[in-house]
């Protein structure tokens, strides 16, 4: 791996996005439309489950609050699959080697396998946003909300996933982080709900909780109703990206859980 980062290797960069995004685009049956799928069921089962006893929620029906928080909860799961499974499948099969010998340094590493994130959870966006049109009449309130949010929350996702990643040695392990972190956040965040209707106790600590600012901030982008302050939630995930970033530049500098 090369160490300098003064120069970028553009053409190595431009290689390893190319081959994140046709990774998942070869199997798209698994990796775009079964998660539409499952998008959708969620979306149909909570609207015929709740809907007609909860037919609006904070002046909105009730599918039109469930279907950004859905969508945004499919961005985050499918960032964190694309860079995670990547990572351990190539540790598994013994490839990530042709990655560590690449003329690539760890900064160009990290940003390549965080783009192939973005790219899925941006894709899964779009097209989640087309066929839920079809069925719902979403308003857009603000473009630029909307944006942001899928950024940072498909960035902080897809480096989650490289740090699972390297942590993990096979997939049993990534699917503890799934069963025991990515879970629980995920029905902690507010995606089925509003959490002011938490107990006060729990509803200081779900304000904190990554996946509720990025799904918070999402959903006022569609609806223009937020439950948490937005300005903390865009600095708080902006934060935690950076870091985030700088530590897996780091693992991938050192070799972590690569060289042995």
């Amino acid at each position: 791996m090369r160490k300098d980062i003064g120069m970028v290797n553009w053409l190595g960069l431009y290689t390893q996005i190319q081959r994140e995004i046709m990774r998942f685009l070869k199997v798209w049956q698994q990796t775009v439309f079964g998660p539409l799928m499952t998008a959708l069921l969620f979306l149909f089962v909570f609207s015929v489950a709740i809907g007609k006893a909860r037919p609006e929620i904070f002046g909105m029906p009730f599918s039109h609050f469930l279907a950004p928080g859905i969508i945004m909860m499919m961005i985050l799961q499918n960032a964190f699959a694309n860079t995670s499974s990547s990572i351990v499948s190539g540790k598994i099969h013994g490839n990530i080697a042709d990655l560590l010998l690449s003329p690539l340094n760890a900064v160009e590493l990290t940003t390549g396998y965080i783009i192939g994130g973005l790219a899925r959870g941006c894709m899964i966006a779009f097209i989640g946003f087309t066929i839920i049109s079809l069925f719902l009449e979403i308003p857009y309130h603000s473009i630029y909300a909307i944006f942001y949010f899928s950024v940072m929350g498909s960035l902080f996702m897809s480096l989650i996933g490289i740090i699972g990643g390297l942590w993990a040695e096979k997939f049993d392990h990534m699917g503890a982080v799934t069963n025991f972190i990515i879970t629980p956040m995920t029905f902690l965040s507010g995606t089925f709900y509003s959490i002011k209707d938490l107990p006060s106790q729990v509803y200081g600590i779900a304000q904190y909780n990554p996946f509720f600012q990025a799904i918070d901030g999402f959903r006022y982008g569609i609806t223009g109703y937020a439950d948490g302050n937005l300005l903390n939630s865009g600095l708080s995930l902006l934060i935690l990206n950076i870091l985030l970033y700088a530590l897996s530049c780091y693992l991938f500098r050192i070799g972590y859980k690569l060289k042995s």
